[in-house]
């Protein structure tokens, strides 16, 4: 499986030194990325999304590797815009294989956000104090990732476990997880 986004980021590149070969290949990302939109709209089940995918997307990424193959032999591999089709083109199984499963995402945009905030904050981690330390502020950041995973306001999140974890049996903590207590919320609203 590869990342569209990452390809489209190369083209991307490329429109400084080969503008209308770049925004050809970036119209037809767009025109796959506008398909996902529409199945995301539509709250479509991984089965409807494998169809619409088949039906729209697969023409297009036909179009767009048979014009990478034809042109790909004219390029400059070192120039940006080689260098994107080159990228595209060694990839090119891997950036198709998202159409036959509708439960795989055409990027690892969600993975590589859900990320992001321990790659930016890992030089930190190095000063945490001691392990334990170090360990308490990864046990924070992954009840904080659960609860934006289940959209919980952390800080209401927060505030309940420290009010109710003196009370709870220890065989019980399992309750104050995020999304156990989204779980609790929604029963007690019923």
């Amino acid at each position: 499986l590869a990342c569209w986004a990452h390809a489209r980021r190369e083209f991307e590149r490329a429109l400084d030194n080969d503008r209308s070969r770049a925004e050809k290949a970036l119209l037809m990302i767009q025109q796959l990325y506008a398909v996902e939109r529409q199945a995301k709209q539509g709250k479509l089940t991984p089965e409807q999304t494998k169809t619409l995918r088949l039906e729209k997307s697969l023409p297009v990424i036909n179009g767009l590797g048979k014009w990478i193959f034809e042109e790909i032999k004219n390029m400059l591999p070192k120039s940006q815009i080689g260098k994107a089709m080159a990228y595209a083109y060694v990839r090119w199984d891997g950036l198709s294989a998202y159409l036959y499963d509708g439960n795989l995402q055409i990027d690892n945009n969600l993975c590589e956000n859900a990320l992001r905030p321990c790659c930016l904050g890992r030089k930190n981690y190095l000063f945490a104090g001691s392990h334990q330390a170090a360990q308490r502020a990864a046990m924070i950041y992954s009840f904080f990732a659960i609860c934006k995973k289940h959209e919980v306001n952390p800080f209401q999140w927060l505030k309940y476990t420290l009010e109710n974890i003196m009370t709870i049996n220890h065989k019980n903590l399992k309750d104050l997880y995020p999304q156990n207590y989204k779980r609790k919320l929604q029963e007690s609203n019923m």
